[in-house]
Parts: structure tokens; C-alpha cells; sequence
């Protein structure tokens, strides 16, 4: 079954573009004009991703975003201008999957959608877990589940993906741009706030699991690793 998503965008132009594009490459399309459509669409159709604009009519797009991400963890792309770096920002930090910024290019849009897609579909639990433990912290790779000591930590698929390089590495200091490159699978031509904004989760939800410890390191002026704490 081909996977379902939600275009929105107030931009007839933009969303002929994206459907056609994404029908072609064999993805099952609905639209929304604006953002109380969105959110019905959302609710209805149950996409298994989202195209969101931010400048929408009715109710604003980062609006629609929180709305969303609080009732399901549906992976999201965020459209944006070229000079709404301010959405951009809260958009990554609130949790966004990934940015597209206008004009784009439809070539790298669907590098993106399967990117975003490929690790929003966790592995098969089969065969066993390979774990890498580092100190308390516990990451069963296969079943993208991961544990500081006995607790649980909560994370989305493009969190678990950077931690789970960070502890491939530990004690390594990666760059950005490697980040970038294992993660994401492509660059960001060179920038590198959504690296740094899924940090800023990571380690939110790191401390809340382990207060006091700091397991993520900045280097500053290069990237950051992944240290060894009990």
C-alpha cells in the first residue's frame, strides 16, 4: 500500500506541483487550503506524512503543527520562505522532521519525502537487537528503542537515528555536516540548525531521563559527541 500524504499549502500552483510530482512517484495524495482543513484532513485521513506550509489563512501553520503533533506523532515536512527564518527555527525545535525552503526544487523534495518516510517505518523486530550500550544508556538498533538505565526515552525516529550515530561513535566528536550526511542522507548546503535543534530535544530529554548528567557534548566551532556517564 503506497503511502498517504497531506499537502497543505493556500498555493494552487504549489500543491498541482506536489501532487503530480508525488503521484507519479507513487504516493497517495490529499490536500488542504488552509489550516482548519488541515487539521480535519489530518484527523480523517490519518496521512503517514505531511507537507506543511507555515503561512496559512484560518489558523497559522505552526499552530497546526502543535495541534497535530499533540494528538499523533506524524512525521512532518515544513514549507517555508525564504526569509521566515524565525518559523523556521521554532518549527525545527517544536519537533519538525525536516524543511523545504521556497522555491525548491521538486528533485530534492523527494529525496526528502523518502528520507523523512524511511525513518518514520522502524526495521522489523527480526532477528534479535544488536545493543550498544554506553554507560546507562541502553539502544536496541533493531527495534529503535533505547533506555537510560530502566527508563524509557520517547523518541522520534529522526531523534533515535542521531543518537544512535552519536553512539556508534562515542567519544568521537562528529561534525555537522557528518551528521548531516548519515542522517539525513543528503546536505542541508550548509545549514545546520536542524542538527542543532534535534540536539536541543535530545538533550531535554536525556536530562529529563538522567538529571545531571550530560551525555551530548558540544564542541564548539565543530559538532558534537556522545560521552560515556554511568
Amino acid at each position: 500500500m503506497p503511502a498517504k500524504i497531506l499537502i497543505v499549502d493556500d498555493e494552487p500552483p504549489i500543491i498541482e506541483l506536489l501532487s503530480y510530482n508525488l503521484k507519479q512517484a507513487h504516493y497517495d495524495i490529499v490536500t488542504a487550503t488552509d489550516g482548519e482543513h488541515a487539521i480535519a484532513q489530518a484527523r480523517h485521513e490519518q496521512p503517514d506524512l505531511i507537507i506543511l506550509d507555515l503561512m496559512l489563512p484560518r489558523i497559522d501553520g505552526l499552530e497546526v503543527f502543535r495541534i497535530l503533533r499533540r494528538e499523533r506523532d506524524v512525521p512532518i515536512i515544513m514549507l517555508t520562505a525564504r526569509d521566515a527564518e524565525v518559523d523556521r527555527v521554532v518549527g525545527l525545535e517544536l519537533g519538525a522532521d525536516d524543511y523545504i525552503i521556497k522555491p525548491f526544487s521538486v528533485r530534492e523534495l523527494l529525496a526528502r519525502v523518502r528520507n523523512v518516510l524511511r525513518r518514520a517505518t522502524a526495521p522489523p523486530g527480526e532477528p534479535p537487537p544488536a545493543v550498544i550500550r554506553v554507560g546507562g544508556l541502553r539502544i536496541a538498533a533493531d527495534r529503535y528503542e533505547a533506555h537510560w538505565n530502566a527508563v524509557p526515552l520517547t523518541l522520534t525516529p529522526l531523534e533515535f537515528d542521531v543518537l544512535l550515530i552519536l553512539a556508534r561513535h562515542v567519544g568521537q566528536v562528529l561534525s555537522r555536516e557528518c551528521l548531516l550526511d548519515d542522517v539525513w542522507g543528503y546536505t542541508y548546503h550548509g545549514d545546520a540548525r536542524a542538527v542543532d535543534a534535534v540536539i536541543k530535544r535530545l538533550r531535554t530529554k536525556l536530562r529529563k531521563a538522567a538529571p545531571g548528567v550530560d551525555l551530548i557534548v558540544t564542541i564548539r566551532g565543530i559538532g558534537y559527541k556522545l560521552v560515556k556517564n554511568q
